[in-house]
């Protein structure tokens, strides 16, 4: 700026310095890329997107899930980028091995506010955040969109779904379209539409994401099934997916297999009560495609990080075991009663109380304390080695006749071996099955109930139990235990 005063120069460059970064601002939010982006470049035309927000007791579930589900388009040979949209207190640890180890792209955005807050109520405030979804519009790098959630399980390639028009979703319910799949085309306008309607109120039947887009594609049922053109090109406008590319686990159960004639059998999601998504533990036998997400965890990730959790709750049982057996002949001497007259009723309705509870403690608490996605087979073998230390401690302590208390035991392996019979005809003949093996385990259960509280009754009414510990046996000094 030849010819201007110094002051006057330094003061225009730096005016127009602000106004190449306001301009720049500007055509970033206008381009939605307002949210840093981390990770590879855009290398496709496509993305398979998903998103990952914070403030659930289920958080770690998640992240494992999005990491599966990503690598097992890997596996399809999907021919995409893998986006996700995370809110920005996803911990820096799990961005890292997303961006580094997964080849994400993770796009990092502020939490969307819901102003249906009020509308979810119990459990479903795990939604709240489900707004987030909306982000998908702003990803305008790319021609088309599938945005999936995180309990879906790939078993073939989809990518002739980026054919489809500007809104496509699947009907698994008759009257409402799922948005645990569904395929877009990247809009600013439609975002900013969007979130004009959030600020309106635009109705919303259920609080969350999937409310709120059927609200903003109200007539999608009456609109023709996507059939994807053999030469390639992209469609326009709105259309129904078929059954085949969202297909409710609850389908498979029924059959024990996949039969659904309309469309390809691509995609199977979990849209059930959240005890019962593919990556629990528990969820084999009980659910067996839970296997299926196992095996690609196996392949794909490990189980490194839940390692040192399951090799401590081991040890930890195995000491109980020892420790118990060891102690046994002075654990009944650890109290005694000084009085000659015998217990009264309340003092023994306590301790049959207390013994009930320590079965049931025996038997729940291994199951809460192992890490929730580990593998079935691991799960389960902990966890039976955990109930079996615990009613061994419990035998021993209240000294009750140990097959009463492992009958339970027994009863949950042959309930397991049951569920896993690989030869049923279809998911009504082993639900019969089921419920068979439950109905003739039941007497033995009660019969097993019965004769402890029995036992544990002569034990408490026996007149002199134990000598106290260092004297001699006297008729009127005598130990019981309580």
């Amino acid at each position: 700026m030849a010819g201007l005063p110094p002051v006057a120069s330094a003061t225009a460059s730096l005016l127009l310095l602000l106004l190449l970064a306001v301009t720049a601002a500007a055509a970033r939010e206008e381009r939605g890329l307002a949210a840093r982006v981390e990770g590879p470049p855009p290398r496709h035309r496509h993305a398979y997107a998903a998103m990952m927000y914070m403030g659930t007791p289920r958080d770690y579930e998640f992240y494992v899930a999005v990491r599966v589900m990503m690598r097992s388009l890997t596996r399809v040979r999907a021919d995409a980028d893998r986006v996700l949209i995370a809110s920005a207190d996803v911990p820096r640890d799990w961005v890292r091995a997303m961006t580094e180890e997964d080849g994400l792209r993770v796009v990092i955005v502020e939490n969307l506010r819901n102003p249906y807050e009020g509308n979810l109520g119990g459990i479903n405030k795990r939604f709240k955040l489900t707004l987030n979804k909306l982000y998908a519009w702003t990803l305008v790098d790319y021609e088309r969109v599938v945005m999936i959630d995180s309990d879906n399980i790939f078993l073939q390639n989809t990518d002739e779904l980026f054919q489809c028009g500007q809104f496509c979703a699947v009907f698994i319910n008759p009257c409402y379209f799922h948005t645990g799949l569904f395929v877009l085309q990247p809009s600013i306008d439609v975002f900013k539409g969007m979130l004009h309607d959030l600020e309106t109120g635009r109705e919303n039947s259920d609080g969350a994401d999937q409310g709120f887009l059927i609200g903003c594609y109200p007539d999608l049922l009456d609109k023709p099934m996507f059939h994807p053109p053999e030469n390639g090109t992209k469609l326009n406008g709105t259309y129904r997916l078929p059954l085949g590319y969202q297909m409710d686990a609850s389908y498979y159960y029924l059959k024990l297999h996949w039969h659904v004639p309309c469309g390809p059998n691509s995609v199977i999601t979990f849209p059930s009560a959240p005890w019962f998504k593919p990556w629990y533990w528990w969820s084999w036998p009980v659910l067996p495609l839970g296997l299926s997400w196992h095996k690609q965890r196996w392949d794909d990730l490990g189980y490194a990080a839940e390692m040192p959790v399951i090799l401590m709750e081991v040890l930890m049982y195995i000491v109980i075991i020892t420790v118990t057996r060891l102690a046994r002949p002075g654990m009944t001497k650890l109290c005694y009663n000084r009085r000659p007259e015998k217990l009264s009723a309340l003092v023994q309705w306590l301790i049959k109380l207390a013994a009930i509870v320590a079965v049931v403690a025996a038997y729940s608490v291994p199951f809460f304390v192992i890490p929730r996605t580990v593998h079935p087979i691991m799960g389960w073998s902990i966890y039976l080695f955990g109930a079996l230390a615990l009613s061994v401690l419990v035998i021993n302590v209240f000294l009750l006749p140990p097959l009463d208390v492992l009958t339970t035991w027994l009863a949950i392996v042959g309930m397991l071996i049951v569920m896993a019979f690989p030869w049923y005809p279809d998911g009504v003949v082993r639900a019969l099955a089921v419920f068979g093996y439950g109905f003739c385990s039941a007497p033995f259960l009660w019969a097993s109930m019965v004769r402890m509280m029995d036992s544990l009754q002569t034990m408490l009414e026996r007149d002199p139990f134990f000598p106290r510990i260092g004297e001699p046996t006297q008729e009127t000094e005598f130990s019981k235990l309580f």
